[in-house]
């Protein structure tokens, strides 16, 4: 009998001990002896030029820190000053992977989980990291050096110009992988969609000009990226990409130049997986309003053209309010020929030198008259 209870009590206490160690192996296993780190949060200047980061919540805001502290110091494993649900994390994750386009050494891939508090970074092959972390800082001093000095619009167009004069797009076939970030658009002069408006959201913020960077799908149905920027009070949206012609001569168009948000949805259609853009109503600052080139009810399109041919222009770029204004400018100037008694009119033509090309982009209800 005594035995018995010797052999139960061992029994007992074994049972114990293992459940114990099995219980301690679980608490480390899940985190419960994480030490976690204390959270921290971008400064006051480094928040100003991030809009996004902005509209997070403190926790969130505090895990976007915590990663943009380590990716930029390339760690690997980057501890979190809290237990991040996984679906949360994957959102934060993504908005630095696309807000953050100094990090273009970061893989297309990366790691969550149901729960996460260590952040597991995948990152390119960083051999060669430092020189290509200086050559885009050249790149960018580079760009920097001519911006001009004057208000958001005058640097924003020149970012524009800048990129289209710089840059040529690629879907990534000829490269070597660094299309879609800021290096490849600054560095190596080949970039897609998302490359250029990270190359954009780069130079706007160095030029201290808020902006975001935008994804979605084109009225064709295709993956797409662009940038919001904040001008003069005002956010617009704008599309680097299909701003540059690529024609080989350098020619930048501006119909998709700081626009609202009821004339970009005819061609963009925002993904709000990520963040709420920014509403964009305003369309002061539109290229095509703030150079007098945009028809609405009110205006005269006979002035328009009279007065941009008779200040020396050989093109004239225009831009409707709607379907009706630009159908019913094409009948009366184009199909009833009264551009070129307007042109005749201004001296400057005679009828038998007198030509012209017409460039519709009737989806964006823009065209181009060259003379």
């Amino acid at each position: 009998m005594g035995v018995l209870k010797k052999v139960s009590l061992f029994l007992i206490i074994a049972s114990v001990g293992m459940l114990a160690v099995a219980s301690y192996r679980y608490a480390k296993r899940s985190g419960l002896f994480f030490d976690y780190p204390e959270a921290q949060y971008l400064t006051e200047e480094e928040a100003a030029v991030r809009p996004v980061y902005s509209g997070l919540n403190k926790p969130e805001q505090a895990v976007y820190t915590a990663l943009y502290r380590g990716m930029t110091d390339v760690q690997d494993k980057i501890p979190l000053p809290a237990d991040m649900d996984g679906d949360v994390y994957s959102r934060v994750y993504q908005i630095v992977e696309k807000q953050e386009p100094e990090f273009f050494y970061l893989d297309s891939i990366y790691y969550t989980a149901d729960r996460v508090r260590e952040a597991e970074i995948v990152y390119r092959d960083l051999s060669g990291i430092d020189d290509r972390k200086a050559a885009l800082e050249s790149a960018v001093e580079r760009a920097c050096s001519g911006m001009p000095s004057g208000g958001d619009y005058d640097k924003v167009y020149y970012i524009n110009e800048y990129l289209a004069k710089i840059c040529s797009y690629t879907t990534g076939r000829d490269s070597d992988g660094y299309e879609s970030t800021a290096y490849g658009c600054l560095v190596e002069g080949l970039a897609n969609c998302e490359g250029y408006a990270k190359a954009f959201r780069l130079l706007a913020s160095r030029a201290g000009v808020e902006s975001a960077v935008v994804i979605g799908i084109t009225s064709k149905g295709e993956n797409h990226a662009w940038a919001q920027v904040k001008v003069g009070g005002e956010w617009y949206n704008t599309d680097p990409t299909w701003d540059d012609s690529d024609d080989g001569e350098n020619e930048v168009r501006m119909m998709y130049f700081l626009c609202d948000d009821k004339d970009f949805s005819r061609t963009h259609t925002v993904d709000e997986s990520l963040f709420k853009p920014f509403r964009c109503t305003s369309n002061k600052d539109n290229y095509f309003v703030r150079n007098g080139l945009y028809i609405d009810e009110n205006t005269d399109p006979r002035e328009i053209l009279s007065r941009e041919l008779s200040g020396g222009s050989m093109a004239v770029d225009l831009k409707f309010a709607s379907q009706e204004l630009y159908d019913g400018f094409k009948s009366r100037f184009i199909d009833g020929e009264e551009i070129f008694e307007v042109a005749r009119d201004t001296g400057r033509f005679t009828a038998s030198s007198l030509s012209l090309t017409l460039v519709e982009s009737e989806e964006e209800l823009c065209l181009t008259i060259k003379f």
